[in-house]
């Protein structure tokens, strides 16, 4: 690009530009200054079919330059190290990215909701119902595909005593009680520590420097027991008697569940690896306490069994959530569209409605159908994406108790959204 070029009766010293044409050669054009953007502009062969581009034309990318499409045009792409550079490639696709969601909050807030499926209405499924061509089942399964894809959101004013939950300090994580008529919360607090509460009545709390996940066990064979995963080690320990079990492992433990039904704990690591461990058995120096093992090709950051305790969920640093038979050991289904890169980001199975929910790195917030892997929803974030600004959800069956409806809530930074069914 250094190299001067001499076009017609132009003035010699003047930098080459590039614009694309149709059949994917360069076309050298002038212009005044380095930094000036260029329009495209016809070839120096004069084909007519590449003076100009088309919606659906394949555009070359150029080392050092970016193609707006809108402008029909490259421009010159900056070093990315000074603030002020209005062109850099991290500059242009974050503008990209808030057009799309500003875009697509506009078509919420104007409900322009289309169904997932081809030919899926309520008065179809409940024809279908009638005519006993859906069991009960499917029935009420695709009943929630329609409701998900036509809830709305709307923001809800917190008012506590709290002021770690009044709206001044950033939410962390939310989680709905069994009963639906609380959600507990762990919040930023620059004074002080956060608070977790995983059952009502229940307040466990430790401090483990190198801790990277931690599950409680609710199987009534080892009750009162929690288990914690740190760096190349899992730990399970009694809050009743104290005693400690530790396993070393080849990796760090990023994400643990017990099982109810067993005395197993599941652990997803760095590497990738999901092993089960039967905790009633004494420590090992060797390896063979693993019973079933299952790989990822990237970090393993969330997994959660399925009630019958047959199948394991699991989503991984490359943005892969796959279904795992536990029996054969296979993966069974795969989920489509989830954004990870680096992130550590929990998965939410609600079986009785059929819903898989997760919220990318993207800031994104998408809900499959359990079933088939269907994606069903994509839920735009309210507020700008960035790595502090990522949504926590939670979805519940009956929100508020027993007479609620089933719906979503979602906190972002201090603002609490509830998105529910018509």
């Amino acid at each position: 690009m250094k190299r001067c070029y001499r076009r017609g009766k132009g003035k010699r010293g003047r930098r080459a530009a590039i614009a694309p044409s149709h059949n994917n050669r360069t076309v050298r054009l002038e212009q005044e200054e380095p930094q000036t953007p260029v329009h495209a502009g016809p070839s120096s062969s004069g084909d007519p079919s590449s003076s100009s581009l088309t919606q659906n034309s394949v555009v070359p990318e150029l080392p050092g330059f970016y193609y707006d499409a809108d402008k029909n045009r490259y421009f010159r792409l900056l070093p990315g190290h000074n603030n002020y550079n209005p062109l850099t490639k991290e500059s242009i696709q974050y503008k990209a990215m808030e057009c799309k969601r500003l875009k697509l909050l506009e078509e919420e807030e104007k409900q322009k909701k289309k169904t997932t499926r081809a030919g899926l209405n309520s008065s179809m499924l409940l024809q279908k119902r009638q005519l006993g061509l859906l069991s009960s089942t499917t029935y009420c399964r695709l009943v929630h595909e329609l409701k998900v894809n036509c809830m709305h959101r709307r923001k809800i004013e917190i008012h506590s005593p709290d002021s770690s939950v009044a709206g001044t300090n950033n939410f962390k994580i939310i989680v709905a009680d069994v009963a639906c008529e609380r959600i507990f919360t762990v919040n930023d607090v620059e004074h002080g520590g956060c608070k977790y509460g995983d059952r009502p009545g229940m307040l466990c709390s430790f401090k483990i420097s190198t801790a990277w996940s931690c599950a409680w066990c609710l199987n009534p064979q080892i009750n009162a027991c929690f288990s914690t995963g740190l760096t190349r080690r899992v730990l399970v320990a009694s809050v009743v008697t104290g005693h400690q079990q530790s396993f070393r492992t080849s990796s760090d433990v990023l994400a643990q569940q017990f099982a109810t039904q067993t005395p197993v704990l599941y652990n997803g690591c760095r590497s990738g690896e999901i092993f089960s461990i039967d905790v009633r058995q004494c420590n090992r120096k060797a390896q063979s306490w693993k019973a079933i093992q299952l790989f990822h090709d990237s970090a393993v950051t969330s997994i959660r069994l399925l009630k019958a305790e047959h199948y394991l969920m699991a989503a991984d640093m490359a943005g892969k959530i796959k279904l795992w038979d536990l029996r054969t050991a296979k993966c069974v289904k795969q989920y489509k569209g989830h954004h990870n890169e680096y992130a550590i980001l929990p998965l939410h199975v609600n079986e009785e409605e059929g819903l898989l929910t997760a919220v990318g790195q993207d800031c994104y917030t998408r809900i499959w159908s359990l079933q088939d892997a269907h994606l069903l929803r994509t839920i735009p974030s309210p507020h700008p994406a960035s790595k502090d600004a990522i949504p926590s959800v939670v979805f519940s069956s009956r929100l508020g108790g027993r007479q609620g409806v089933p719906g979503l809530l979602m906190a972002v930074k201090q603002d609490l959204y509830h998105y529910s069914y018509d």
